[in-house]
């Protein structure tokens, strides 16, 4: 279990590295990295939007894995609150460490709470990044569109 978490620790470093690198919006060929073609026969605008794509895919992966775990942090905390109302109504059953008992379960919740609030905060984050780059393309798209058919008119 203990390795499960550290691999997804690790892996979820290595997703948020290689997004914190800044998109560039003109590409030279010689920067494309190997591994990663853009599609054939394009240009730098082309290239560009392919690379926009590419970190608007990344950055909705990313906000659905901050999602996830919102999710999970709020039914942790759920289930906390419901331990805490089992501690507050039959403290008589845990004789002295029922008040330590109350006090680190009402702390979990605190956190937990935090923890859901921040992942949302972060999903949130990384959807409007996901949405910009989509608008941007969407512009683009229609933008090409439009050009096309004064092109066809003349």
């Amino acid at each position: 279990m203990k390795t499960i978490n550290t691999f997804a620790a690790l892996s979820l470093l290595g997703l948020l590295a290689s997004l914190s690198s800044p998109v560039i919006a003109t590409v030279d060929d010689s920067e494309i990295p190997s591994g990663q073609d853009p599609p054939a026969g394009s240009d730098h605008e082309a290239t560009a939007k392919y690379y926009e794509d590419e970190a608007r895919k990344r950055h909705e992966i990313v906000a659905k894995y901050y999602e996830d775990e919102a999710r999970k942090a709020q039914a942790k905390t759920r289930e906390l609150k419901l331990l805490l109302e089992h501690y507050e109504e039959k403290s008589y059953l845990y004789g002295k460490k029922a008040q330590d008992l109350q006090a680190h379960t009402s702390a979990l919740v605190r956190k937990y709470e935090q923890a859901a609030k921040a992942d949302a905060k972060e999903a949130a984050t990384h959807r409007q990044i996901a949405l910009k780059f989509k608008e941007k393309n969407h512009a683009t798209a229609s933008g090409v569109q439009r050009f096309s058919i004064v092109n066809k008119s003349h």
